[in-house]
């Protein structure tokens, strides 16, 4: 049995207090990617109350994602944003979500995070991070972007960190590992730098800025 959403409000209060939890359920957030970053921080983000998630991807759940990414076999072949709205819901059934199935370019990312405090950046190409990155600190300065750079390989998942590159922008990675170089990606430390990229948008919402 589903519990209502007066039971998991009460749950969740309990855990983090009532008056941090009201933060959490009034924050909006928004996801780009929905890989093996995105998967892992979407579901940190829901299972900790936040009020809404916006998720955006263009790919489709592929047999190769499943060693890292937060999807189950039988969701080949479907949408990730259609994929991890059903496991976002299956874990929180009173978040509120918006899935947009689409590539993010320069040419339609005007007012798509106009409704966001916070932005993440979870994608795998660089030169999608690249183009995410001067877009959202050029036209949404008032907003909050957690950006991600080096998990791959199996380096120590003490080497992962956060860090402050400036006053709403943050950085969560080794910022050294290539999976282009290296050829792996491993779920342990992608979830690590995911977490990283999760925690930092908590703290921000309880109003905890430093990195």
């Amino acid at each position: 049995m589903v519990p209502t959403r007066e039971e998991m409000e009460s749950a969740l209060a309990a855990r983090h207090g009532t008056e941090l939890q009201k933060k959490f359920c009034a924050a909006s957030i928004a996801v780009c990617g929905l890989g093996g970053l995105g998967s892992n921080v979407c579901l940190c983000l829901a299972r900790a109350g936040i009020g809404r998630l916006h998720i955006i991807d263009f790919d489709s759940v592929d047999i190769s994602n499943l060693n890292r990414q937060q999807y189950t076999a039988d969701q080949i072949g479907m949408s990730k944003a259609e994929a991890m709205t059903k496991n976002l819901k299956a874990a929180a059934p009173y978040c509120d979500i918006k899935a947009d199935r689409m590539m993010i370019s320069h040419e339609n990312i005007e007012g798509l995070f106009d409704d966001e405090d916070i932005i993440i950046e979870a994608f795998d190409a660089p030169e999608q991070k690249v183009m995410l990155t001067e877009e959202v600190l050029t036209r949404y300065q008032d907003k909050y972007f957690i950006a991600a750079a080096g998990m791959a390989g199996l380096g120590s998942a003490n080497d992962i960190r956060t860090q402050r590159i400036g006053k709403r922008f943050y950085l969560c990675g080794d910022g050294v590992s290539d999976v282009a170089e290296l050829g792996s990606l491993f779920s342990a430390r992608v979830m690590t730098c995911a977490a990283h990229e999760a925690t930092v948008a908590l703290r921000i919402i309880a109003g905890e800025y430093e990195a």
